[in-house]
């Protein structure tokens, strides 16, 4: 069995994994152990952006699956989740977007997340970014995340967004900036037209420090425990049990299902479960696990006319394009623009968004494209139901049993058929209407019974699920405020499991933000200043 010492042990090289493993690094005197149980990220698919569902159930993919959800015909919904260096951001669909203020000051207020209000993680999020059109106070131009522009937007995303200004949502620029809501053109965490993963912009340039060690192919299967304190890791590489010690901490970022696993495999969870899987129980934290939450997206879909669709575009020439010049059709994200916007008067923030793509985007892309189509995603961003993920078996290598409980809560359904009305009478207005010729999916949006049956039939995950190992001072919160898993010393969790609740857009923004603050806090530094007046 392999021995190893380091100050830090991290496990899993996703969106916070390989930030932490970066700003860890940075100090000469800080050892760092990398593991991911995944590979390198080098499938030519990757880079391209138009091509992030062709990773989807392949060696890439973790290939996860729900429980049979209730209110969606007891359909088990496909979650997708990247085994690779830069875990999810080398495998979603790039869309930059922070969340609202409102998410952060809930964290604060609501949970007792001291020092993650708005004015706390903004500055985080600046040091993050190298925008290449935004700039101060809302904005960096200098982080290791690029952030830019798309090189390529469809006709039918400029229609749309036009359509969403003359159906009352106000036009913007800038989702991330003073105000989210509005209609526009998403910015994406590419480079010259290439994905730009955490593995890119923060562990590459890492790589050559030696006090950093990377091991891919690295299942992690326990956390070791000498009494209270976190003491390392035993993995599975290569059929071969190796063992990783930390005389600092051992920090979990496995994402919002491996973390909790982990733990509970570890003996640190609610001690009724573990016991009936006869795991003996070292800390009963009831919260682990609980709280899951996730983003539902309902597709609607339209036929067009008079245009193209994305779908036409993958062929040897247009490859050839993008190669040579990280421009033409493969530099779309396929989700290129979208709105945020509230299901009703009186909310604080918005609960909404839609996210529209110029071709059929439906069960996840895996659908073979039947003529040209036009699809906006209906997205609830403010979730109300809550579920939890529990273990299947004491075996490491088994997956957990997760029950995001979607529409649990009747408010969710009633925000989600808002969103769904609200996309029709956007695809009503003339400068979508032209190139529309009528519904697709479903084939009748007449009344809120036919769109309550697509919504039951259809909807799906946008692939942001968090919550599992909450932070805050409740009864089931997981961490506190320093990321450190109560009831053990020397552990902390640092990804979008520590969110007490998904923010108001897509995640991989606010998991870089956390590893970013996350890293100073373990570190030792004072927090960075704010960059906006109080």
């Amino acid at each position: 069995m392999k021995q190893d010492v380091f100050n830090y042990v991290i496990v899993g090289a996703g969106s916070a994994g390989c930030v932490l493993a970066a700003r860890l690094t940075e100090d000469p005197s800080v050892s760092v152990l990398l593991l991911e149980a995944g590979g390198e990220d080098d499938a030519d698919e990757i880079k391209i952006p138009a091509a992030f569902p062709t990773l989807f159930k392949t060696k890439w993919d973790w290939n996860y699956e729900t429980t049979p959800q209730k209110h969606l015909d007891e359909r088990r919904a496909y979650w997708p989740r990247m085994k690779a260096l830069g875990g999810c951001s080398s495998m979603n669909a790039m869309i930059y977007i922070r969340g609202n203020r409102a998410d952060y000051d809930g964290w604060r207020d609501q949970h007792g997340a001291l020092g993650w209000g708005y004015q706390d993680v903004l500055p985080y999020f600046v040091r993050a970014e190298h925008n290449s059109r935004l700039s101060g106070p809302y904005h960096g131009t200098d982080g290791p995340q690029r952030v830019e522009d798309r090189r390529y937007t469809h006709e039918l995303t400029d229609a749309w967004v036009a359509a969403a200004v003359s159906a009352g949502i106000k036009p913007t620029e800038d989702f991330n900036g003073a105000e989210q809501e509005g209609a526009g053109r998403y910015q994406v965490t590419c480079h010259k037209g290439r994905r730009w993963s955490t593995a890119d912009g923060y562990l590459r340039p890492a790589l050559g420090r030696p006090n950093l060690t990377v091991r891919t192919g690295a299942h992690t299967t326990r956390v070791l425990l000498r009494g209270d304190r976190a003491v390392g890791v035993r993995y599975l590489r290569g059929g071969v049990e190796g063992t990783a010690h930390a005389s600092v901490e051992v920090i979990l970022s496995g994402g919002a299902i491996n973390s909790p696993q982990l733990l509970m495999l570890s003996g640190i969870g609610p001690a009724g479960h573990l016991r009936e899987l006869g795991i003996d129980v070292a800390v009963n934290l009831a919260g682990v696990g609980e709280n899951l939450q996730d983003h539902p997206v309902t597709p609607m879909l339209w036929n067009t006319r008079n245009t193209t669709d994305l779908a036409d575009f993958s062929t040897p020439l247009r490859l050839a394009q993008w190669q040579a010049t990280g421009r033409g059709p493969l530099a779309s994200n396929v989700g290129e623009g979208g709105a945020f916007f509230a299901s009703r008067d009186g909310l604080p923030a918005p609960d909404l968004q839609i996210l529209v793509a110029a071709s059929g985007f439906y069960d996840n892309g895996l659908r073979e494209p039947v003529g040209k189509r036009f699809t906006a995603g209906v997205t609830l961003v403010d979730v109300a139901s809550r579920g939890r993920l529990r273990l299947r078996s004491a075996d490491p290598l088994w997956r957990p049993q997760m029950d995001p409980a979607y529409f649990e809560e009747q408010a969710d359904m009633d925000a989600m058929l808002a969103g769904c009305r609200r996309a029709v009478d956007i695809a009503g207005e003339s400068a979508i209407a032209a190139f529309l010729e009528g519904p697709s999916l479903p084939i009748r949006m007449d009344s809120d019974s036919d769109l309550a049956d697509h919504i039951r039939a259809w909807c799906q995950t946008l692939y942001h699920p968090v919550g599992t190992c909450a932070m805050g001072d409740g009864e089931d919160s997981v961490v506190d405020s320093q990321l450190r898993v109560h009831g053990v010393e020397g552990l902390r969790v640092v990804d979008a499991s520590v969110m007490p609740t998904v923010p108001r857009g897509n995640t991989n923004a606010p998991t870089i933000m956390v590893a970013e603050k996350a890293a100073d806090l373990i570190l030792g530094k004072p927090p960075i200043g704010t960059p906006l007046p109080r």
